[in-house]
């Protein structure tokens, strides 16, 4: 994320450009995706199934890592200086919150290959619409790999181990 950070710089990519343009046309609904109202549907029941489970652990990191996904965002980005129109932008808070989420709930599901796929079809379509709208797509990408490494120390914390079935 810092590698990706430094090495955009300040400005759009030609990437960038490719998937603004791309945003003006039915792509943009993706972004609907992201939109914390659902966001907060979807940790709501996560933490659901973790009560139900007596995951007292789990539950915790549901709700923290998304809440550190959208801290540690808004904290990066006058590190990086990036800005799009008025406000920083890179990483984006929107795509790290979105992983964050999803991966949690791959970890709620013991890391099951339908909870893999549907994790990161969501996360993928989210960072795409966030990604042609709201900011530079070098940003979403980013902010995905900010929330991945903030659910993977999670991951690691709660000492999880891939169970797949």
């Amino acid at each position: 994320m810092v590698f990706l950070g430094l090495a955009v710089g300040s400005g759009s990519t030609q990437l960038d450009d490719w998937f603004h343009d791309v945003g003006s046309g039915p792509v943009r609904h993706l972004r609907y995706l992201a939109d914390q109202r659902l966001l907060v549907l979807i940790v709501l029941a996560t933490l659901a199934v973790t009560n139900y489970r007596h995951r007292w652990r789990l539950a915790a990191a549901t709700v923290a890592c998304p809440l550190l996904a959208m801290a540690l965002a808004r904290l990066l980005k006058p590190l990086f200086g990036r800005e799009r129109g008025p406000a920083y932008a890179y990483p984006s808070g929107h795509a790290a919150t979105v992983v964050a989420v999803m991966g949690v709930v791959v970890l709620v599901a013991a890391v099951t290959w339908w909870a893999v796929l549907l994790a990161v079809t969501y996360s993928v379509l989210a960072v795409v619409g966030v990604g042609a709208t709201f900011h530079y797509f070098t940003d979403t990408v980013g902010g995905a790999l900010l929330g991945t490494a903030i659910v993977c120390t999670a991951a690691l914390i709660l000492g999880r181990r891939a169970q797949p079935t």
